[in-house]
């Protein structure tokens, strides 16, 4: 009986590098597959040649095939633009949301299988399931800290019929140890952070080749002119650091917070407080969700939600509206909800699907009162 072969994509990092060794161990035949997505010059903080060395040397420690594929003509088109599309419109997206659905599960997975993959694996922390149909589901990772199922939640039902996460059942700890443990070059090689296309790098300068600056006023709930921004795409809302705003009379000596986004005038709206009701709110909406199953959950589900990758479950009432989109109310107040980011459903460890929130209602109707985009 011949070996199913998995194609894993491999991104030359330690969580990657155990997978393959896992799935190698397991009595797979695993061939790895590096995708570069980014078309940019090698700098401090574009990684991508660093990154094909070590992919290459895990390859030959654990003597697996390596292939390699230029993935950076569609991600410029169906993620990078649409990044700088949602900026420009006042929003703050989230682009590992859409390269996992277009581009790692997209055209990656029907490149895996044109290289005759029976099974696509990555190092994401994630499970998949099966259901009381046996229809496969989107399962938290045991290690909650690291679970990565937030930026996974519109990965398609098909893409994870044909998926393996190894290490869905293992802690970060796992991982380190078991790199350690068997030689492998990267297991003290740190994580990477910030957005995959910008990495660590000073996003405004990043920014400032692709958009053009708008600088305008920064102003208070009260139309207060207090200082000038440098473009409403380098803001999101709640953000505190730097705004730039000196001492301001007849104000608090206190820190200010981004509350608003006044589109139509180029103003970016702060307060001092914050919990400031600008700031906090039990309503929201989303675009059309994506749902895992293919199908959206019955209107008034009591669920859970996360409208941002490191928060708690908050639970909510989810109601589905026409079109897709969905209304949630949360039990408890939450604070700098974000249209552009990813509102994600759960029911306990099963992840339902999300969408990208669109309309935010704040507790205080100032925000709709001078037209201060939310939304």
């Amino acid at each position: 009986m011949s070996r199913s072969r998995v194609v894993l994509g491999i991104s030359g990092g330690v969580d990657s590098a155990v997978a393959a060794l896992l799935l190698r161990d397991a009595g797979h035949d695993v061939h790895a597959l590096f995708m570069r997505n980014w078309d940019g010059d090698e700098d401090d903080y574009c990684t991508t040649a660093q990154d094909l060395q070590d992919a290459r040397r895990v390859c030959e420690d654990l003597d697996l095939p390596l292939h390699t594929v230029d993935f950076a003509s569609e991600y410029l088109e169906r993620v990078f633009g649409h990044f700088l599309s949602e900026l420009t419109a006042g929003r703050t997206p989230n682009p590992d949301v859409l390269c996992n659905r277009e581009i790692k599960f997209g055209i990656c997975f029907e490149h895996a299988r044109r290289l005759g993959a029976d099974w696509f694996a990555t190092g994401h922390y994630a499970r998949v399931g099966r259901n009381a149909s046996g229809q496969p589901v989107l399962l938290r990772a045991i290690d909650r800290d690291k679970d990565q199922t937030y930026f996974l939640h519109s990965v398609t039902r098909d893409a994870l019929e044909r998926t393996m996460f190894p290490l869905g059942e293992l802690t970060k700890r796992d991982v380190r140890s078991i790199a350690r443990d068997r030689g492998l070059a990267v297991h003290e090689k740190r994580d990477s952070t910030g957005i995959c296309f910008i990495g660590e790098r000073p996003f405004a300068k990043f920014l400032s080749e692709y958009l053009p600056a708008r600088p305008g006023d920064i102003e208070t709930t009260d139309g207060e002119r207090i200082g000038h921004h440098r473009g409403l795409m380098y803001y999101t809302i709640g953000q505190r650091q730097g705004l730039e705003i000196g001492g301001v009379r007849g104000t608090r000596e206190l820190p200010w917070y981004v509350a608003a986004k006044d589109l139509a005038r180029n103003a970016l709206i702060v307060v001092q407080d914050t919990h400031h009701d600008l700031l906090m709110s039990t309503t929201f909406s989303t675009a059309p969700a994506t749902w895992i199953s293919g199908a959206p959950p019955w209107s008034g589900l009591s669920c859970s939600v996360k409208v941002r990758y490191r928060q708690a479950d908050q639970p909510c009432t989810l109601s589905v509206l026409a079109e897709g989109r969905c209304r949630v109310r949360t039990r408890e107040t939450q604070r700098a909800v974000t249209p552009g980011q990813s509102a994600v459903f759960y029911d306990g460890d099963l992840c339902l699907g999300g969408g990208v929130i669109d309309t935010v209602v704040p507790l205080s109707a100032h925000a709709t009162a001078d037209g201060a985009a939310t939304a």
